[in-house]
């Protein structure tokens, strides 16, 4: 792999390690039933999540495991084979961004048992206001932001 390529992988060890202080962070300075109101719609509350995305399969942790685990590999096969070619900036940011995030809910669900989320928002719906989320979910979300960029680019 050409060195230049090494920041794809310095960025992604920043970005999982930016997301593991702030879960730390939260596991022990925010009480489970407190709000921190930040400025604008930004709210920070502990939360954890023995699931997936709202829960999913949280009576089922082994599987939640499972699955994580080998989408964690899988996009990291994919951003290893991503590096290695010359061409495709986006796709190897997106694929930067998609393992940062994927590695860290990986992390927590092996490590802690469940995944830290700590970011809500104020919404006037109720159901949206309860939704909490970490940055390594902003992260995966960004990153599959950057690759359907880089497909579209690729379409053209």
């Amino acid at each position: 792999m050409r060195s230049k390529y090494k920041r794809f992988l310095i960025g992604a060890a920043i970005l999982f390690t930016a997301d593991q202080i702030m879960k730390t962070y939260a596991e022990q300075e925010l009480d489970i039933k407190d709000e921190k109101k930040l400025p604008g719609p930004v709210v920070l509350r502990k939360t954890r999540n023995h699931g997936m995305f709202l829960g999913v399969l949280s009576d089922r942790p082994a599987l939640v495991r499972g699955l994580s685990a080998i989408v964690s590999g899988v996009v990291t096969a994919l951003q290893a084979v991503s590096l290695m070619r010359k061409d495709g900036y986006r796709r190897k940011v997106g694929l930067t961004f998609l393992s940062a995030g994927a590695w860290s809910n990986t992390f927590d669900r092996f490590v802690r048992g469940y995944v830290v989320d700590y970011i809500g928002f104020s919404f006037k719906n109720p159901k949206l206001a309860k939704i909490t989320y970490n940055l390594g979910d902003f992260f995966i979300a960004a990153g599959v932001l950057c690759m359907a960029v880089a497909g579209q680019k690729e379409a053209k």
